[in-house]
């Protein structure tokens, strides 16, 4: 934690309690939307994707998974590929309880992976020297067990436009977010199979998040698709040659 969140953890700590209860007594619970959570479509070269994370990961705020992440990055990749594809998300899923999650699986082979993490780390207070050690660890599984030739680590939303959060609640959970994704854009770039996705949309506002003001809606996961199928049509040939070396 640094000296400034520190002084402002002693200065503001019972308003930020009180703030804090609040908020989890009053935002709705949303499901996670109903839909496939693997599948295969699309023709042309092949292309495994894994997208792994959180709720946001798994389509909260979004009708069905259709209108989610997978199936706005699968909606954009099906022209161009042979998708075969799956879903690894949970509400409340931490850093580490995604690394226990895949831990537990059968390895498996992903061209891409693409994840969404951190929102459950700042809110749990988890250290920011912990969530960079923890996110090492998960690039590390995902290279050594699903042979992941390339990662796209999402960077973590703007929570200091979250609507569902009062002030100073807001600002003091926003400015932790904006340094765990600094990290998070740090680490990105020492490793060569990684690529960092930010998600600084200024479209944070009640119109367009889901109706618990903390969670994307569905125009958010279609510009967050959008960039992520930029990113992974940029280096499809490099990744199709390494299949097939």
């Amino acid at each position: 934690m640094s000296v400034r969140h520190a002084l402002a953890t002693l200065a503001l700590a019972p308003v930020l309690l009180l703030q804090g209860r609040h908020v989890r007594r009053t935002v709705a619970l949303l499901p996670e939307p109903a839909g496939l959570r693997e599948g295969a479509c699309g023709s042309g070269p092949l292309l495994r994707l894994l997208v792994a994370g959180d709720s946001a990961a798994a389509g909260v705020g979004a009708r069905t998974q259709e209108d989610a992440l997978s199936g706005r990055l699968v909606a954009g990749l099906k022209d161009s590929f042979h998708v075969k594809w799956k879903l690894h998300a949970f509400t409340g899923a931490t850093t580490a309880d995604l690394l226990g999650h895949l831990e537990a699986l059968p390895a498996e082979d992903f061209d891409v992976v693409v994840t969404s993490l951190g929102v459950n780390d700042v809110t749990g207070r988890r250290s920011l020297a912990d969530w960079r050690c923890q996110q090492k660890q998960l690039i590390a599984l995902l290279v050594d067990r699903f042979h992941a030739r390339h990662i796209l680590l999402s960077g973590l939303p703007p929570m200091h436009r979250f609507p569902a959060l009062p002030q100073p609640l807001r600002w003091y959970i926003g400015s932790r977010a904006q340094d765990f994704d600094r990290e998070l854009a740090s680490l990105a770039h020492c490793h060569a199979r990684c690529e960092f996705v930010k998600l600084g949309y200024a479209m944070m506002d009640t119109e367009t998040m889901a109706a618990d003001g903390f969670h994307p809606g569905p125009a958010i996961y279609d510009l967050w698709a959008a960039e992520v199928v930029r990113r992974i049509v940029a280096c499809a040939p490099q990744i199709i040659s390494e299949q097939n070396p």
